[in-house]
């Protein structure tokens, strides 16, 4: 019987990354036994009794790799529970962590085989020295401040919660 959690992730400068990890760390606090690693490197969900997916959203699209994982793994995902977590606004603005949560619906609907048990945006991360080709040629972009706003006692809650919810689910 599997009993290993799947940490996931997609990320393009790392502040996806630290969070996934951060999650997984919350979540062997809790004394479960998990992977965490990107996405585009998970082969097979075998031995893994749960999965939790994390991307960033960028410039109003969920990164590419988690979109790929949910078409790649489906029969599996049927059969474990599913969290998805996503960065997505870079102000504390209620607006546009509701337009986030939007935006994440928009592109879960594409899978609507997909229920996951949980579904958490985020505060994301933007540095505008970071920017590439070809966003880093936007103006607009390129002069707003950089921002940190991920919450990390709220990151934390988060994953200390997911872990009833993943463990019930099964």
């Amino acid at each position: 019987m599997a009993t290993s959690i799947l940490v996931a992730y997609a990320t393009r400068h790392g502040s996806t990354q630290e969070v996934a990890e951060t999650i997984a760390a919350t979540l062997r606090e809790g004394g479960l036994a998990l992977v965490c690693q990107p996405l585009k490197q998970v082969r097979t969900l075998e031995g893994y009794a749960a999965v939790v997916i994390g991307a960033p959203l960028y410039m109003f699209r969920w990164h590419g790799d988690a979109k790929r994982f949910l078409s790649r793994h489906r029969q599996d995902l049927l059969t474990r529970p599913v969290a998805v977590f996503a960065l997505g606004p870079f102000h504390e603005d209620a607006k546009e962590f509701q337009d986030a949560r939007g935006q994440l619906d928009k592109e879960l609907a594409n899978f609507p085989w997909f229920k996951p048990v949980a579904i958490e945006i985020f505060g994301g991360k933007f540095d505008p020295m970071a920017l590439r080709f070809p966003y880093n040629l936007i103006p607009a972009l390129k002069q707003m401040p950089a921002s940190d706003i991920r919450d990390w006692a709220a990151i934390r809650a988060w994953a200390s919660g997911l872990a009833v919810k993943l463990q019930s689910s099964r």
